[in-house]
């Protein structure tokens, strides 16, 4: 992620705001504070990503920070902050893996039948390979209202942790829609 996005760690000096801006959220929450990392992109952007050995991170694009006023880079830093307390970046990892699986298996499986000869199992090869795919179809929509329901979570800790978070992350929300054409 941070090659893909360009990202580097936001010093203390340089962002001293942003860094308070954490700090009093992830008290106020009682989790523990990420690293703060700047990503120098064009887009107004803000996301939350780590993995257990190498910690939690939240990141901003300098875009975000140009756009939108503090009291809403708060909110969508509050909003990024709830993904990583309720550990989002783990749930949806982990709930995308199994209809990727599916696919995979459905695909390689409705291939060999077509490709790999005209065996008396090549009926019951593509017959499991629909059903696979069809199992990766539905597990797909699954994940996307899983991820939607992250999305509110995430929604309600702003709510709950920022003071009038609910109209500084919606007033920020539509200045990142406005600004994204």
């Amino acid at each position: 992620i941070e090659r893909i996005y360009h990202v580097k760690e936001a010093s203390e000096e340089k962002y001293p705001q942003l860094h308070r801006m954490v700090k009093r959220i992830s008290e106020k929450a009682g989790t523990k504070i990420p690293k703060l990392m700047i990503s120098k992109m064009a887009i107004p952007n803000a996301f939350a990503y780590g993995s257990p050995r190498g910690g939690n991170r939240v990141a901003v694009t300098t875009e975000l920070i140009r756009t939108l006023e503090d009291e809403e880079v708060e909110a969508v830093l509050g909003h990024e902050l709830g993904h990583l307390k309720h550990r989002d970046v783990h749930v949806m990892m982990f709930a995308s893996v199994l209809p990727a699986i599916f696919f995979y298996i459905g695909y390689m499986l409705f291939l060999s039948s077509i490709f790999g000869g005209r065996g008396r199992n090549a009926g019951g090869m593509i017959l499991i390979g629909v059903a696979a795919m069809a199992l990766y179809w539905i597990l797909t929509l699954f994940v996307l209202g899983l991820s939607r329901l992250r999305e509110y979570y995430a929604d309600q800790f702003v709510v709950k942790n920022v003071p009038d978070g609910a109209r500084k992350l919606s007033e920020g929300l539509a200045k990142i829609v406005k600004a994204s054409g």
